[in-house]
C-alpha cells in the first residue's frame, strides 16, 4: 500500500515522542503505565501522529481496522467511526488445522472482536460509493475474520477515540478465515454472528446493529485514508467493526467466532514478545 502524501507533515516535537514512543513500546512488547505526552484534542492530530507512527514502523500495511466512535465523542470529533493500520506479519489465516495464536500486550488492554473481512479489489479508480451496491461492487472477497485489539498503553480505549487513533486504532492482529460463500448474493447485515471464550458464549448479534453496517465501514475508510493522502490502488483488506462487542482476552484463552451457517474460525491468544 502507498504512502501517505501529508506524512511529512511537521508534528510538534511532543507529539512525535508520542509516535515515537508507541513504536518503540510495541517492538519491545512493553507497558506504558501512562500516555507518552499530551493526548491528541482532535481526530486531524491522532491520525498525523498514527501517519507517522507508520512510517516509523516501518512494516508493511496489507489492512485497516474500522472502529465505533460511541456518543457524546461523536458528536464532540464530528465522525463516528475510526481508523487504524492493520501490518502484514499480524495477519494469521485460520481454517482446518490452522489455529494461529495472536500476541497480546500483557498487563495492558487486550480483546478479541468478531469482524467480517471485506477485500477492496486491486486498481481503484479513487471515485467514492454512495451506496452498498456501489461499495459492493469494488470488491472481490469478503472473509470471516477476528480482530485482536491490544496496545501497550492500557488506557489505549478509556481514554477516548483520539488517543485509540493515535495508536494504530488499537489494533494489534487480524485473523483471516474461510470465504463467506456467495457473498455478492447475501445480507450481510442477517448473519447471526456468536463469540466464545474457551467455550463460553460472550457475545451474540448481527451487523445490522453497527451503523450503517460492513459496506457502510468501507465507505468511511475509504473517505478517510483517501484524505489524508494514501494510495489504494494495489487493494487492501478492512476489518469493518466489532459484530458481538469487544470481548476481554487474557494469554492462553482461545477465541472462536461463528457466523451462522457459513462457517466459523479460532486463534488463541499469547504474550507479545519483542521483535
Amino acid at each position: 500500500m502507498g504512502s501517505a502524501d501529508n506524512l511529512g507533515a511537521s508534528l510538534s516535537e511532543q507529539a512525535l515522542a508520542v509516535a515515537q514512543a508507541f513504536v518503540q513500546a510495541r517492538r519491545d512488547a512493553r507497558v506504558l503505565e501512562s500516555y507518552p505526552g499530551e493526548r491528541p484534542s482532535d481526530l486531524s492530530l491522532a491520525y498525523r501522529i498514527q501517519d507517522r507512527a507508520i512510517v516509523l514502523d516501518g512494516r508493511g500495511v496489507v489492512g485497516w481496522k474500522v472502529g465505533k466512535i460511541n456518543p457524546p465523542d461523536d458528536m464532540r470529533l464530528g465522525c463516528n467511526r475510526l481508523a487504524g493500520p492493520i501490518f502484514a506479519d499480524t495477519v494469521m489465516p485460520a481454517g482446518p488445522g490452522a489455529i494461529p495464536e495472536m500476541p497480546i500486550f500483557a498487563g495492558s488492554f487486550a480483546a478479541a472482536e468478531a469482524e467480517l473481512l471485506l477485500h477492496l479489489a486491486p486498481g481503484w479508480d479513487g471515485a467514492l460509493p454512495h451506496d452498498d451496491g456501489a461499495t459492493r461492487s469494488l470488491l472481490d472477497d469478503i472473509r470471516l475474520g477476528i480482530e485482536i485489539a491490544s496496545s501497550p498503553y492500557p488506557g489505549i480505549n478509556a481514554d477516548g477515540p483520539t488517543v485509540t487513533a493515535s495508536d494504530f486504532g488499537n489494533n494489534a492482529g487480524l485473523v483471516i478465515g474461510p470465504q463467506l460463500a456467495s457473498w455478492q448474493d447475501l445480507d450481510l447485515c442477517t448473519i447471526l454472528v456468536r463469540t466464545e471464550i474457551d467455550g463460553e458464549v460472550v457475545g451474540e448479534s448481527t451487523a445490522a446493529t453497527m451503523l450503517d453496517g460492513p459496506y457502510g465501514a468501507v465507505r468511511f475508510l475509504l473517505a478517510n485514508l483517501t484524505e489524508r493522502g494514501f494510495d489504494l490502488s494495489e487493494g487492501l483488506w478492512v476489518s469493518t467493526g466489532a459484530i458481538t462487542g469487544v470481548h476481554s482476552v487474557k494469554p492462553g484463552q482461545r477465541v472462536t467466532a461463528t457466523f451462522g451457517e457459513h462457517g466459523a474460525l479460532t486463534c488463541t491468544i499469547a504474550l507479545a514478545r519483542p521483535r
